[in-house]
């Protein structure tokens, strides 16, 4: 089973992206729908996929989960919740079938802190007993609070995307390489091969600026905990979809096959609680 561990779509016509904040965001300033991915998907045999909101919005979540119905690609949504609504447990109950975490913009909080906060590390509770993943989205700058959190609430099962979001573009290794090193140290987290290209030189980059940082994940992480994302279609200000799932590839190049199988599947199947893909998913084939 190989499964894209993180992509987004959206609709600007139902609802803005406030993280499009610039003319930066211009060569993705339109709409994604499923039928954009779905030839990537086909191309690289790829079984299923995990949807990732992209805005803090109940609505948007509810709109993703209609997709995971009937026999598409899409195996589950990491969808979005107010971590420190009290009321959080009936809100996540109410929601249709198909949840499979939460996340939230912490890069995007003033407080590096924000993830410690009580009433945070409440919700987070609440995702635990709810069977639920949570999705660090953090910098560098909010590594040492997501380590404080994993290590109270030891029953959650977290996912760090992007690698934290390493400074590429620099060639900034440290604190980032010790910080992932001392998160990868508990056993309820696992982190996602994405997002690497848009962190290093958009015009510029080459794999051997960005493969170190793949593999450093690799040897802390270990294949078992590492899941293959193509952050699709925000990598496209970088890279085509081609090229991202080329360069996991040649980060994991030197693994057994058992060991690719998991960062490809394997481990966003038993993460997120994926099953067995379905219908005219089952086996997708390239066209001719």
């Amino acid at each position: 089973m190989r499964i894209d561990a993180h992509h987004h779509l959206w609709d600007l016509a139902r609802r803005d992206q406030p993280w499009m904040d610039g003319p930066w965001a211009d060569p993705i300033r339109r709409s994604y729908a499923l039928g954009d991915l779905i030839p990537h998907l086909t191309a690289h045999r790829l079984d299923g996929t995990v949807l990732v909101q992209s805005s803090s919005s109940y609505d948007e979540t509810t709109d993703l989960l209609a997709l995971v119905a009937g026999d598409g690609p899409v195996r589950g949504v990491v969808g979005w919740a107010d971590l420190t609504d009290p009321g959080l447990a009936d809100v996540l109950a109410a929601l249709p079938r198909g949840l499979v975490g939460i996340r939230h913009q912490v890069q995007d909080e003033p407080d590096p802190d924000w993830l410690t906060r009580p009433e945070v590390l409440r919700g987070l509770g609440v995702l635990a007993d709810a069977g639920l993943v949570y999705d660090l989205l953090v910098t560098p700058r909010e590594l040492p609070a997501a380590q404080a959190a994993v290590h109270a609430v030891p029953g959650l099962s977290f996912v760090l995307d992007h690698a934290a979001k390493p400074e590429v573009a620099r060639g900034a290794w440290q604190p980032w390489a010790d910080r992932v090193t001392a998160l990868a140290c508990h056993p309820n987290v696992s982190c996602k091969l994405s997002g690497l290209v848009t962190e290093a030189d958009w015009s510029a980059w080459r794999p051997g600026r960005i493969l170190p940082y793949a593999r450093h994940i690799l040897d802390v992480f270990g294949p078992g905990r590492v899941l293959f994302g193509s952050d699709w279609p925000v990598c496209t200000l970088a890279a085509a979809y081609d090229d991202v799932l080329a360069l996991a590839e040649s980060a994991t190049g030197g693994l057994t096959e058992a060991e690719r199988a998991a960062v490809f599947g394997g481990t966003a199947g038993r993460v997120y609680g994926i099953g067995a893909p379905h219908g005219r998913w089952a086996r997708p084939r390239p066209p001719r």
